[in-house]
């Protein structure tokens, strides 16, 4: 009950039941559900969408050194999303009440996103790998698997996450804890949990960056604008692509152990490929282990660089260097 139970306590945290009238008998009734259909996989299992779930919470939530806080509570940056519709006053923001961020140096992203989108966010971490066969894109494609050709070879596993999440969610009454949001509402809703999740596709990973590169660039970059709708879509997309690869940010004792998952279940496909008379794809030869090769280009093409965009952008959660040098100070 892993995912179930850390939603619960995030959603809690933030003040999302409150905001938006969740009924909790529908909210543990849909979350249980979801967790059970993650399957018993070595890496995309519950507790990887746990992880990926409690990452954009920590991302969201905790001090960032420098990040202005845009908008008050009541929205007085701007009366509503002109796309939307939906009024900032109406919507209110959520806070955290494990980490409340007093200090004029500090800021954080929940007090710059909207409830309704930051629910969104957490919604989507938790549905992202709903159902994942434990096969990559590639080989479903290669295969000509049924998701494959729904989803006509373009982001087959995310398209069919968000899709098999959504199918389960409507499949019960007893399922619906979003029951008041109004029609606009959810509608909204439902549109950013889905950009949330496709944005998980690695294929357009180097797309994303160039983006968000673009924008947030010192020297040209205009900047996030956080009163711009697509501007905080973006950062929620970043968010969720940083908490889906967090593992080599992690102590090493965890990026091992996630490594170790990641590793047999391409052993797994690797497995298949060769029984099915298919190239065994690379990383992917229990015979001939490159564990190490791996890694690196995983951090040095994929990991490192969307770090490196995220902390450009003054986003990542820390603290001034001062603030740690007076507590050492203070300590001695």
């Amino acid at each position: 009950r892993i995912l179930s139970q850390v939603a619960f306590k995030l959603f809690e945290d933030t003040g999302l039941f409150e905001i938006f009238k969740i009924p909790l008998k529908e909210f543990m009734n849909y979350f249980h559900a979801l967790e059970n259909g993650y399957r018993d996989i070595p890496y995309h299992n519950r507790i990887h969408a746990t992880d990926v779930l409690h990452a954009v919470w920590y991302l969201t939530t905790q001090p960032v050194p420098g990040l202005q806080t845009t908008m008050s509570d009541h929205g007085s940056m701007s009366d509503s999303d002109s796309d939307s519709g939906i009024t900032h006053g109406h919507m209110g923001y959520a806070t955290s009440k494990t980490y409340s961020v007093t200090e004029h140096r500090y800021g954080c992203v929940i007090a710059n996103v909207p409830a309704l989108e930051l629910m969104a966010l957490y919604v989507a971490a938790a549905m992202h790998d709903y159902d994942h066969p434990g096969r990559t894109n590639a080989f479903l494609v290669a295969t000509s698997a049924p998701q494959a050709v729904l989803y006509n070879d373009r982001s087959v596993l995310e398209n069919h996450h968000a899709a098999s999440a959504w199918n389960l969610f409507m499949s019960q009454q007893d399922y619906n804890f979003l029951v008041n949001l109004d029609h606009v509402e959810f509608k909204r809703f439902r549109f950013l949990v889905i950009e949330a999740i496709l944005a998980t596709d690695l294929k357009k990973h180097f797309d994303f960056l160039a983006e968000f590169n673009a924008k947030v660039n010192e020297e040209v970059g205009p900047g996030i604008d956080w009163a711009n709708e697509n501007d905080r879509l973006l950062v929620c997309q970043m968010c969720i692509k940083l908490a889906d690869i967090n593992g080599p940010a992690k102590c090493k004792e965890l990026h091992l152990k996630w490594t170790e998952g990641i590793v047999n279940e391409f052993y797994e496909q690797g497995d298949e490929e060769s029984s099915l008379g298919l190239p065994t794809s690379p990383f992917m030869d229990r015979s001939a282990p490159q564990l190490a090769k791996l890694q690196e280009s995983f951090i040095t093409h994929i990991v490192g660089p969307l770090c490196h965009s995220y902390d450009s952008a003054g986003l990542i959660p820390g603290r001034w260097v001062e603030d740690d040098n007076e507590e050492e100070e203070e300590e001695e």
